[in-house]
């Protein structure tokens, strides 16, 4: 099946159609697991499944979670780790059992971390992965490089990575430089892929990924070989790197 695009006419519009996409999975297998995603792109759409777990009975009561990512060296209190920002952002918002949602351990023995996370993973099925794409077309913290991996481990971020997420701090030697990520094996076992993209910074990344090639340079293009990836991309962005439906 080829990747489909749907173009959003801004971002709002954008959430809820990628949150069209998640009710209708919760609803047809309400003990699934979800594989989400941090950063701006999916807020509204998490915004908008609150909105509609609140306000028209989409139940998360038996969904189960994993996420992609957490920052090395950030405990899930600090205001910064994924683990916070999903609470804030979704967890708190919906009627989810949080000890049926997972984000890997961003404190303690790195090693002990990656076996417990590489653990979730191996008896984890992922109806749908949640995805996003950084400047360099990283995917989770998976960044360019002459190696991808498979499992779960541990990445040195990128410094284009660490200047796009200093916004996010006090200052730029305040952005943690290594994370935990899932491999790209275990994004790519995921039943289905759903890719957000909005900003002015995914140009270059998105142009490559609707391309029709795989650059190993540009790792969120193996998305491309999934049998059942959609990416959701804004007017204003297709416009500017000329992609028509």
């Amino acid at each position: 099946m080829k990747m489909k695009v749907i173009i959003a006419k801004d971002y709002e519009d954008g959430a809820r159609k990628a949150a069209d996409i998640i009710e209708k999975i919760v609803r047809e297998n309400p003990e699934c697991t979800l594989g989400l995603a941090t950063g701006s792109s999916p807020v509204g759409m998490y915004r908008e499944l609150a909105r509609r777990c609140r306000e028209e009975g989409l139940d998360f009561s038996r969904i189960h979670s994993v996420n992609l990512d957490e920052y090395v060296g950030l405990d899930g209190t600090h205001d910064q780790s994924y683990r916070y920002f999903m609470n804030t952002n979704l967890f708190d918002h919906i009627n989810i059992d949080k000890a049926n949602t997972y984000v890997a351990k961003g404190t303690g023995d790195v090693a002990a971390n990656l076996k417990e996370f590489n653990d979730v993973l191996d008896k984890t099925e992922i109806e749908i992965q949640v995805l996003g794409v950084g400047p360099d077309g990283h995917l989770g913290f998976n960044e360019p490089g002459e190696t991808l991996y498979d499992g779960a481990h541990e990445e040195t971020l990128d410094d284009s990575t660490i200047e796009a997420n200093k916004r996010f701090f006090a200052s730029k030697e305040d952005v943690p430089t290594h994370a935990v990520t899932m491999g790209m094996g275990n994004i790519m076992r995921a039943k289905r892929l759903i890719m957000i993209i909005n900003g002015n910074k995914q140009e270059a990344a998105t142009k490559l990924l609707i391309e029709d090639k795989i650059d190993p340079k540009c790792p969120c293009t193996f998305m491309r070989l999934h049998r059942d990836a959609t990416v959701i991309i804004e007017q204003k962005l297709a416009d500017e790197i000329g992609y028509k439906a």
